[in-house]
């Protein structure tokens, strides 16, 4: 068993990726840390962690974790993966895991000298559906692809919430733009070459609220948009030329509606719904996460993929400030 301590009792950690370790087969939460050992002796005893600590430094000198799971505001995610690395500790890092590629480069080292695991948690590179998306795609089930249509949106002004924060690392890109790219990325296998984007940035917060992307993967072309300000929609459409795959609710399922597939031919009279009952995304990947750091042949998101996402969204934004291409 792997043991898990946590890093912070932000919400996603409490509500999705605690409760999913411990539904693990393989691994276990051991230690809960914040910098209120009050918070973090009430989330402890609420899934029953036996270790408590009242800041992050204690947890990673102590014996009771291997790895350590960091749910923290983005600007602070280099920071303390590298701190966990050098603790000896395996680290999965929720995304984004840096907020520019260069940054990147910093974990790479310190995921050598140290020899652990650091992976950025791109729960739905881990989920049945992208994974049949993938296997759809390398079947020619629609033939050629040349077009992935997708839109991520939601609607928050919180001026308290860490995503319209700047100095946190705010902003719909991180935020969500993170998510067409990397499932495309991941059931294609296929990386961009240029950019043309759009972007609009809230007048009070700073962080960017809207983008409208167009990325040319060579074969194909990818267009999205995200928004913070919008009303919510999650859709992801790959079109080819003997048919189309429309990914329904790919990001949040629990939230956004079905965890479903449906595949439709070039003429428009059949279609093959796939659907996922149960996906748990999050229990898949921690259950991978925990074989990859226990030295087993599994698929996880490497820090080298995380660096060629983060590339896009660095050019994007890049895009954003002229006409015409920007280079990836």
């Amino acid at each position: 068993m792997l043991r898990f301590g946590i890093l912070s009792t932000a919400k996603i950690g409490r509500e999705l990726v605690v409760p999913a370790i411990q539904d693990a087969e393989n691994c276990v939460v051991t230690a809960i840390a914040s910098r209120d050992l009050a918070k973090a002796r009430a989330l402890a005893d609420r899934f029953s962690v036996p270790h408590a600590f009242g800041s992050y430094e204690e947890m990673l000198a102590s014996d009771t974790i291997d790895a350590v799971y960091i749910p923290l505001p983005t600007s602070q995610h280099v920071e303390w993966s590298i701190k966990a690395a050098d603790a000896g500790k395996h680290v999965l890092c929720e995304k984004p895991i840096a907020l520019n590629a260069r940054e990147i480069a910093t974990l790479i080292e310190a995921r050598e000298r140290n020899n652990v695991l650091i992976s950025e948690a791109f729960m739905v590179t881990y989920s049945p559906v992208w994974r049949k998306v993938r296997s759809l795609l390398a079947e020619s089930a629609i033939g050629r692809l040349r077009h992935v249509q997708g839109a991520f949106t939601y609607f928050n002004r919180d001026p308290g919430n860490m995503r319209n924060v700047p100095a946190l690392g705010g902003g719909g890109l991180p935020d969500i733009g993170v998510y067409p790219t990397i499932t495309t990325r991941f059931v294609t296998g296929k990386e961009p070459v240029r950019v043309q984007a759009s972007t609009d940035r809230d007048p009070d917060f700073g962080t960017d609220i809207y983008s409208s992307v167009r990325a040319d993967f060579g074969d194909f072309e990818l267009s999205f948009y995200i928004s913070t300000q919008l009303a919510q929609r999650q859709i992801m459409v790959f079109h080819g030329d003997k048919g189309f795959i429309e990914v329904k609710s790919p990001f949040n399922a629990d939230r956004y509606g079905a965890e479903e597939i449906e595949l439709t031919n070039q003429s428009h009279t059949e279609s093959q719904h796939f659907r996922f009952q149960d996906a748990r995304q999050y229990r898949c990947q921690v259950e991978a996460f925990t074989k990859a750091a226990l030295g087993e042949n599994e698929e996880v998101v490497s820090l080298e993929s995380s660096a060629s996402n983060q590339k896009l969204i660095d050019a994007i934004y890049r895009a954003s400030e002229k006409d015409g291409w920007e280079a990836v």
